[in-house]
């Protein structure tokens, strides 16, 4: 028997199983291109935050890779959450959303009583080793209660007034809990993707376009009558007015893009992370990359954002195509969120937006933040996993559906049983090929 004949009998069974029952599909139940570009992030972001938090965790705690440890274990816990996530049916959270709303609450009114302050901000709760940032865990649960809220009350949004503003007044009471610490970034963020999904979902127009009128108005009041917002707004216009002062981060971080270039000076030698740029491993972390790594480090990292993004929006418009309302929503929610929240923090390190204390996702430094990040990702993954399977499971169906009750054979009539006919052709059939394989 030649070598080639094993081989060719294993194109002709393939080609028999097509003739017989079409072209088999070979498919993976999950995304490996959103979980390899999930991993691909955080493994950067791992490196990165190494890199420019090496100064200033040896100052403060004589150990430079200080950050790096913690960043590695939050990122152990993030990819162990999202396992534990991934295998949630959707209909779970589809069924404790409204739990997850009052959860939010109560955490946001928990940092506030027993949260731990710093530079003036109260956003973190202390347990044991482990910091909890609740605004983090407060914006997926938000958005898992819109989109179940969505669902039970689509006809009202889009027909009448009342149902648009019942939403509106949860995300209200949210923000007056976010600005009380204060973090006005994260109730930015929150009202834009409610206003982004209120419009996907179908709301009337002059509904939706006055109420970004008055968040517009909301927004302008809160910075005009702060001070400390009113001087961020008037630095980022013109940060060279102010270089040391009010101006000083900003004109570190625009002297760090500039150096890096297009390829950047090399991995480990940023000099605005030797601590002329403060918070360089978390909120301005894209400048640190941008100086080490160039444009196309940066180019590289938000084409991977943006390959984020989009998997989620078709997410979103395959499981609304699927008739599957609530998964379709939430993966809009999470597209829309991960895109404004990058371009927000990008914005703010290049200058192009006022600065704000968000994080890059999947990047930055923040336990939090990577772990609510990483359960986002895995969420995407089920609801696409489940839309697979159900694709499955509807062609097993329409196949049982169109297949008739077999006639009585022969081998019935000789009092054979049908599974020892069914053996014997099979066997035959390989006999067959095998002897055409040999011929050749």
């Amino acid at each position: 028997m030649s070598t080639a004949a094993p081989e060719q009998t294993g194109t002709k069974l393939s080609e028999i199983f097509s003739q017989r029952h079409g072209a088999a599909k070979s498919a993976s139940p999950y995304d490996a291109g959103l979980i390899l570009v999930a991993l691909a992030l955080a493994t950067l972001g791992l490196v990165i935050v190494t890199s420019a938090s090496m100064p200033v965790a040896d100052r403060l705690y004589g150990n430079p890779f200080y950050f790096s440890i913690r960043h590695g274990i939050y990122l152990l816990v993030a990819i162990l959450s999202a396992g534990v996530v991934l295998q949630v049916p959707m209909s779970f959270w589809r069924v404790i959303n409204p739990w997850l709303l009052l959860a939010a609450i109560v955490m946001l009114l928990a940092v506030l009583v027993m949260g731990r302050s710093i530079n003036g901000s109260t956003r973190w709760i202390v347990i044991g080793p482990l910091t909890l940032q609740p605004a983090e865990p407060a914006k997926l649960f938000f958005f898992t209660y819109l989109a179940g809220y969505l669902v039970r009350r689509y006809e009202e949004v889009t027909e009448n007034i009342k149902g648009f503003i019942k939403p509106l007044v949860v995300f209200f009471v949210l923000a007056c809990l976010l600005l009380l610490q204060p973090d006005f970034g994260t109730a930015v963020v929150m009202f834009t993707t409610t206003m982004g999904l209120l419009f996907l979902v179908g709301a009337r127009l002059w509904q939706f376009f006055a109420i970004v009128f008055v968040g517009l108005l909301a927004i302008v009041f809160l910075i005009v009558f702060e001070e400390y917002r009113m001087r961020r707004v008037t630095s980022f216009l013109d940060p060279w007015a102010d270089p040391f002062g009010s101006g000083y981060q900003l004109t570190q971080s625009l002297m760090a893009y500039g150096r890096g270039s297009w390829f950047g000076q090399g991995l480990g030698n940023s000099y605005q992370k030797l601590e002329f740029l403060t918070q360089a491993h978390s909120d301005f972390i894209m400048a640190i990359l941008a100086e080490e790594l160039g444009f196309t480090g940066v180019l590289t990292v938000l084409g991977l954002i943006l390959f984020l993004v989009v998997r989620a929006l078709k997410i979103g418009n395959h499981a609304l195509a699927k008739q599957r309302p609530f998964e379709g929503y939430l993966a809009y929610s999470i597209g829309i969120w991960l895109s404004f929240q990058t371009a927000v923090n990008v914005g703010a390190s290049a200058g192009i937006l006022p600065t704000k204390g968000l994080t890059l996702p999947l990047i930055s430094y923040g336990g939090t933040s990577l772990i609510v990040m990483m359960v986002s990702v895995a969420m995407l993954l089920r609801i696409d996993f489940e839309l697979r399977v159900d694709g499955v499971q509807a062609i097993g169906r329409k196949d049982k559906r169109k297949k008739k009750p077999a006639p009585v054979s022969s081998a019935a009539e000789n009092g054979e049983k049908p599974e020892q006919k069914s053996k014997e052709d099979i066997r035959a059939m390989l006999e067959e090929v095998e002897k055409g394989a040999l011929n050749d």
